[in-house]
């Protein structure tokens, strides 16, 4: 018995130091927000000081430094996206080097206003996959298909999906430009977009192309005509001739169904060839865009909240900072 209370006694000690230990950490800390109270009542004035000069300061700040985003929606034709997302480079290469002359040489007004610019595509998946763009051919599409879920094999699909080679061959991009003051169509994006059409190559390849979709065109409607007198023919060869019970047993023919068929994909087809026309104007096509959307990201707009809580976390910080010099430097001169 006597040794068992021998034993207890030890950890009955343990226990008390330890209950004893964590009753003073936490009186240190009520003592310390109790020390922290007085010292904000003692220099009261200049807190409010501190905060009254950050909601000024940060006011002004608010008012002089705005930035606003601006979105242009577009549609890069005839697999020019590299070349797309390369010019895009240049230029905000030329933004960072503040470059004005170059900028100012492509028709941009006021590009000290600028202060970023980049593209990112518009991530469709489904459309990349199931029609992509509008003159891709079924085989194309089976490809795009394979492409994507071989890779997905290999790795995560999210990272495939948002890589740079599969996201540039999106139908959509979007090229987004910060700007620090109001933009117009007529100052800085028509520019940009003259900018991103001028290349003798894609010219030339638009021109081509836009030839060849209108002689489809004309020849689509001509076999069209022909189509349609072949039928009215028939039609009126039935009409004088054959009995209705008959006229159902000619609709049956295969050739005449097949003549029916080309007529309905030859008209779906030039349905098709006319977008193309209106889609294909432009070597980059500019579908959209939203100009001088106010940027509240980050700080921006707020700094007339930043500020006061700034100068009172400084003015604080070096309070302390005072403390501790002392406090050392009374150890050193003892």
């Amino acid at each position: 018995m006597s040794s068992e209370n021998q034993n207890s006694q030890p950890e009955e000690i343990e226990l008390g130091v330890l209950f004893q230990k964590i009753n003073n950490f936490f009186g240190n800390i009520a003592f310390s927000i109790f020390k922290g109270i007085l010292y904000i009542r003692r220099n009261i004035i200049i807190f409010l000081g501190l905060i009254i000069a950050g909601i000024v300061l940060g006011y002004f700040l608010d008012i002089e430094n705005k930035y606003y985003n601006s979105e242009i929606i577009v549609s890069p034709n005839f697999e020019s996206s590299d070349y797309l997302y390369s010019k895009i480079d240049l230029i905000s290469s030329k933004i960072n080097e503040r470059d004005y002359r170059f900028l100012k040489s492509i028709g941009i007004k006021n590009p000290e206003a600028i202060s970023s610019i980049k593209i990112e595509p518009v991530i469709d998946i489904y459309n990349f996959v199931n029609s992509s763009k509008a003159n891709l051919t079924n085989a194309q599409t089976t490809q795009n298909f394979e492409l994507v879920k071989l890779l997905s094999e290999s790795g995560d699909i999210n990272k495939v999906i948002k890589d740079n080679t599969t996201s540039k061959n999106y139908l959509f991009h979007t090229i987004k430009i910060v700007t620090s003051r109001f933009v117009s169509k007529e100052n800085t994006i028509t520019p940009l977009l003259n900018f991103l059409n001028k290349s003798d190559y894609f010219e030339n390849i638009q021109k081509t192309y836009l030839s060849n979709v209108t002689v489809k065109l004309q020849k689509n409607q001509e076999v069209i005509g022909q189509i349609d007198a072949i039928l009215n023919e028939f039609s009126n060869k039935s009409n004088s001739d054959l009995k209705n019970d008959k006229l159902i047993y000619y609709n049956e023919n295969i050739q005449l169904n097949e003549i029916i068929k080309n007529k309905t994909y030859l008209t779906e087809d030039i349905a098709n060839l006319k977008i193309q026309l209106i889609n294909f104007k432009k070597t980059i096509n500019d579908v959209s865009d939203v100009l001088n959307i106010k940027n509240t990201k980050g700080t921006n707009g707020k700094m007339k909240l930043v500020l006061p809580f700034l100068f009172v976390v400084i003015f604080i910080f070096l309070a302390l900072f005072r403390v501790f010099y002392k406090k050392q430097a009374a150890k050193l001169n003892k």
